[in-house]
């Protein structure tokens, strides 16, 4: 996915002499104008609604949303990176 034109925001706690740095950018308008993005719901969810997350295979990475708010923020993750928070969070006590 090329994100090159995307409104890219350092972190407010970024040194002028750089050092570890974390960007974001909001990617939604980048999602909603791409035909065919196929976003499943999550298995959990049950047909009531409830909290669910949708996600998406884009361009190599996994789109994440709120199913509630399709038009709101989205997280892009690497195949490896959702897996392994994934299994951290199955790992929590009471999961």
């Amino acid at each position: 996915m090329d994100l090159a034109g995307a409104d890219w925001r350092k972190s407010s706690y970024t040194t002028s002499n750089g050092g570890n740095c974390v960007e974001l950018a909001d990617v939604s308008a980048f999602l909603a104008a791409r035909d065919g993005t196929a976003w499943r719901k999550a298995s959990r969810s049950g047909e009531n609604g409830g909290d669910c997350v949708e996600m998406a295979g884009v361009g190599g990475v996994v789109a994440v949303r709120d199913s509630k708010d399709p038009g709101g923020p989205v997280l892009l993750l690497a195949p490896a990176t959702l897996r392994a928070a994934v299994q951290e969070a199955a790992a929590l006590p009471g999961a």
